[in-house]
């Protein structure tokens, strides 16, 4: 269950977040498809979460938008982790038009649990 971070510039217009929100959840979980948690195609609610942030006043950023996604360590997902990310960067600026887009994957040992 990939957490989705999105923290963007002010001058990030509006049509350009819908358009990442509505490729994010496909394109993170094809990025982060393993053996261990196969990807089917078929989202449900709680596979990807998306939380998006305006930058503040005080943050300091060189980027136009910064995605973060967090992901449970598996070897096989950490194996390749670069080509994985270099990937989804290249998909978002496809899918998006957003061209000032940095993409951090982070691979925590972690679990999850959630309501049914």
């Amino acid at each position: 269950m990939p957490l989705v971070d999105i923290t963007y510039a002010p001058s990030v217009a509006e049509p350009g977040l819908r358009a990442l929100g509505d490729a994010l959840p496909h394109l993170v979980s094809l990025a982060v498809q393993c053996p261990e948690e196969p990807y089917d195609g078929d989202l449900r609610p709680g596979d990807v979460e998306l939380r998006f942030r305006q930058r503040g006043p005080l943050d300091r950023s060189g980027l136009e938008v910064v995605i973060e996604v967090k992901s449970k360590w598996f070897e096989s997902r950490a194996a390749n982790r670069q080509e994985r990310i270099d990937t989804l960067h290249a998909n978002i600026v496809a899918a998006t038009g957003l061209r000032d887009v940095g993409v951090y994957l982070s691979l925590p040992c972690a679990a999850w649990a959630q309501g049914d």
